[in-house]
């Protein structure tokens, strides 16, 4: 029922939305930030392991047609802020179960926060975004529109999720379960970044640049259909690949390029595991 009252809407623009579009905005939001429905979700028949919702990308999309440009400033001459009226910043109470270190940070309205996210500043999640339970975002990190965030991550500082709403078919990243995603490093152009991975620091993914695997001889990269994706238990750090002809090779050039170099063990939790006290 709300996915089709949202598409009609959105298919059926008009140039003045009714109280009654209004509610259905609203009740579509709250949905949102309940995590009862997502721009993205699991499905085993996809060979990407998930499908977009292109509806619920319409429908946070139909909340920027909606709203107005509202002062949002907490003090409008030390500090102005002004936004859509439809995407103030998500309210959070002790009971959310979220930490929210002091320091700068926003998540925005429309967006799924998971019980036991530490938020350390600054950092920012924008709208249509999933955190699952117990995810680490730390400073400087981004959490892009639509990106889907699973449970006790690590998003590392500096890191950048990339989002997307336009267009609406198109899958935003997804990092599964038990991912560490290395400081400064970059998930992009609907990435899919499978269950227990980990990123080096520095580590680049996006549609334009395979990933070399060193243990199993695969290349694994995106297609016209589907997004790329980095295997479960992948341990993946920036690498280069030697250009063998022209200029580059004249010039002894290489290119950037990811590459899995093991895939995740005992040595490897080790390493990486969260400190129990940071929570």
């Amino acid at each position: 029922m709300l996915q089709a009252q949202i598409e009609a809407l959105f298919d059926q623009p008009s140039a003045h939305f009714t109280e009654k579009d209004q509610r259905l905005f609203r009740k579509f939001k709250e949905a949102l930030n309940d995590g009862e429905i997502r721009a993205a979700q699991p499905d085993a028949s996809a060979p990407s392991g998930w499908r977009v919702n292109s509806w619920v990308k319409k429908g946070i999309l139909l909340g920027f047609r909606m709203g107005a440009i509202v002062d949002m400033s907490v003090d409008a001459s030390r500090q102005p802020f002004f936004d859509k009226s439809t995407y103030p910043v998500k309210k959070f109470t002790t009971v959310s179960g979220v930490r929210i270190v002091p320091g700068g940070s926003s998540i925005r309205d429309g967006s799924f926060i998971g019980k036991g996210v530490v938020c350390m500043p600054p950092m920012y999640i924008n709208v249509g975004a999933y955190v699952g339970d117990g995810t680490l975002v730390d400073s400087n990190a981004l959490i892009g529109s639509c990106a889907q965030i699973g449970r006790n991550c690590h998003i590392s500082a500096g890191a950048q999720i990339g989002g997307v709403l336009e267009p609406v078919g198109a899958l935003p990243v997804v990092i599964e379960d038990d991912v560490l995603a290395g400081g400064n490093s970059g998930v992009y152009e609907g990435t899919v970044v499978k269950r227990r991975a980990v990123l080096g620091t520095g580590t680049i993914l996006n549609r334009s640049t395979p990933v070399y695997d060193l243990v199993t001889g695969a290349i694994h990269k995106a297609t016209d259909d589907e997004p790329l994706v980095v295997p479960e238990n992948a341990v993946v750090v920036a690498g280069s690949r030697a250009i063998r002809q022209g200029r580059g090779k004249e010039w002894h050039l290489s290119l950037y390029t990811p590459v899995i170099v093991k895939y995740r063990d005992e040595k490897t939790d080790q390493k990486i595991q969260l400190e129990d006290l940071l929570r």
